[in-house]
């Protein structure tokens, strides 16, 4: 069968199989938009939890991110997994047991302050705004590829399934979606690693494959090969770290805290029916997420190695060691189609040479030896190696197949639970609870399903102009809701002195800083009188890179809130008694809306 009828059936299956769930799931009241009715298996909505929490960054992206940098994409492992033990020992049980609907409600009620409760929603929208573009963008590079239509179409299409099956169903039918979409995802990603780790070390395990000798019987190990391949072209070795390890802890922990202060993950854990079901829930996704995560260094290691091995056929130097482009395989030519992949002949000879022309003395040299005018390959997109890995590797038509129907199902399910938490947010948050308490339960149903809808088309208009490649979209959403809603959430928790001034400010302090960080040293905002540029690590503070801020404007957003609850009056006893209730671990009621 033609690998694009594969595609279709795979695709075209998986989204019926969505909207059917999407329909036989439809929400009929607010708690079943807002939280599946409060009766979710632990298990299941573990499993539902991992699907929302493995995006198109998880997916698509974070094997690109290892794919080039190496030992240096370690922080993304760390910090996107850590973060769920985090959630599981410190946030979940005591949240779940507050027994509300959304986090701006907790905050609000905590907080006894609706200004509080606001500044939640605008920190809420502003994070989960921002990790909804990574998603679009991952939606647009597979459809992209695998239904052969330009980006932009890809995002639409992608769009249009998520409105359907995410207003009708809400929490309830996204729930079950994403049980089924988690299925899929890690068919799609774990079946073409087996088969690529087979064909490359005969060890079908991908995990243990990325330590073996290649299989073609030099004896090399994998990892040993891909260092002497990428040193060989002037890249950095591939096993050894760079670059400042004051950085590297604060990405770190900035996605690590940030995975915890989700909004959209966060309120799957009002989902189950008690408070030990919700600590359930995170072990259970953590299981669940470390099957892709433990697969992903394997993937990206392997597919780097089959990139450089197929475009650099022989020793550098040799004549005959790169390809012509006019023999560039399929793979090649169907992703120059989408604009991800680009080719620019510098030196006029029709071979492709791929090199780090950055490493100034290998440049030089690769000129005066070779010919070599610089780095051909002009645009090598991250986000498309884990997607072009199993073309590149000539697996059979319905494993690529698989994968196309897994890089929009990650996409997909994240994009849902992150629109859902905006819609919540203002029909709930903003409505219900602020400006119109006395609003119907069908017209606040009706509200939430128009809010998403309109966020729907924001994030589709802004997935079309993302600022960045989609894992590096999510490290700054995830900056945003560290240095913003993590802290106030802990100090709410854990804290009976921080009242609602001191967590305004905080809130307002770690927001502000982080924005401004990312926005100047993003090249997004210009100081006049200043040289700084996108991405000048001589200018970032202390070294710290735009997507690592988000821990340093965690640390502002306690110090701020401590300082100011210290100076001003501390919050009512009936708070300090919610508090000190909310800690004893036991009992829940369900969650309650007002």
């Amino acid at each position: 069968m033609e690998l694009q009828t594969w595609i279709y059936l795979a695709v075209g299956g998986t989204f019926a199989l969505y909207m059917g769930i999407a329909i036989w799931a439809r929400a009929g009241s607010t708690k079943e938009f807002y939280v599946a009715g409060g009766g979710v298996n632990p298990i299941a909505n573990g499993m539902a939890t991992a699907a929302d929490w493995m995006s198109a960054a998880s997916f698509i992206s974070m094997a690109g991110l290892i794919a080039f940098l190496g030992y240096n994409a370690s922080p993304y492992l760390m910090g996107w997994t850590g973060g769920y033990v985090l959630l599981a020992l410190l946030l979940a049980p005591y949240l779940r047991k507050f027994g509300k609907f959304t986090v701006p409600e907790f905050i609000g009620d905590r907080f006894y302050s609706r200004t509080a409760r606001l500044v939640a929603v605008v920190c809420l929208i502003v994070a989960s705004t921002t990790y909804v573009i990574g998603q679009m963008k991952g939606v647009g590079v597979a459809f992209g590829r695998f239904l052969e239509v330009e980006f932009e179409t890809g995002i639409l299409i992608g769009m249009t399934v998520v409105f359907f099956y995410a207003v009708i169903g809400g929490m309830k039918g996204i729930t079950y979606t994403q049980i089924a979409q988690y299925v899929v995802l890690i068919f799609a990603y774990t079946v073409p690693a087996a088969f690529i780790s087979l064909q490359l070390t005969g060890m079908p395990i991908p995990q243990l494959g990325l330590g073996s000798t290649l299989s073609d019987g030099s004896g090399i190990a994998l990892l040993d090969k891909l260092d002497q391949t990428v040193t060989d072209l002037g890249f950095a070795k591939y096993t050894e770290p760079s670059g400042s390890r004051l950085n590297t802890f604060m990405l770190t922990l900035s996605l690590m805290i940030g995975t915890a202060g989700l909004p959209h993950v966060i309120i799957r854990f009002f989902t189950v029916p008690k408070v030990s079901d919700a600590r359930k829930s995170a072990g259970w996704a953590l299981v669940f997420i470390a099957i892709l995560y433990t697969t992903a260094p394997a993937v990206g290691s392997m597919a780097r190695m089959n990139l450089m091995d197929t475009i650099q056929t022989g020793p550098v130097g040799e004549e005959t060691a790169n390809i012509k482009y006019a023999e560039r395989p399929g793979w090649f030519k169907r992703w120059e189609n989408t604009g991800l992949l680009k080719f620019e002949d510098k030196n006029g000879d029709g071979r492709i040479q791929y090199y780090n022309d950055k490493n100034a003395e290998f440049a030089a040299n690769a000129e005066a030896q070779y010919g070599w005018k610089g780095n051909e390959m002009v645009k090598v997109d991250r986000d498309i190696m884990v997607l072009a890995n199993p073309e590149i590797a000539k697996l059979p038509n319905w494993v690529i197949a698989l994968v196309a129907a897994g890089g929009l199902a990650a996409a997909l399910s994240t994009a849902a639970g992150l629109l859902l938490a905006i819609s919540s947010a203002i029909s709930h948050d903003l409505l219900k609870r602020t400006f119109t308490p006395n609003i119907s339960e069908k017209n606040e149903l009706m509200a939430g399903r128009i809010a998403m809808a309109t966020a729907v088309m924001i994030a589709g208009y802004l997935g079309m102009n993302p600022p960045g490649f989609a894992a590096q979209v999510v490290a700054l959403a995830f900056g945003l809701a560290a240095s913003s809603i993590f802290p106030v959430l802990m100090m709410g928790i854990f804290s009976k002195r921080i009242n609602n001034v001191g967590a305004i400010a905080g809130m307002l302090a770690g927001l502000l800083s982080t924005l401004i960080y990312i926005f100047v040293f993003k090249g997004w905002f210009f100081i006049p009188g200043t040289n700084w540029f996108t991405n000048d690590a001589a200018h970032w503070f202390l070294g710290i890179a735009p997507e690592s801020f988000g821990a340093l404007g965690a640390l502002i957003n306690f110090g701020v809130a401590t300082a100011v609850s210290r100076a001003t009056a501390p919050p009512p006893q009936h708070i300090q008694d919610l508090v000190e209730s909310v800690r004893i671990p036991k009992g829940a009621g369900g969650a309650v809306a007002h």
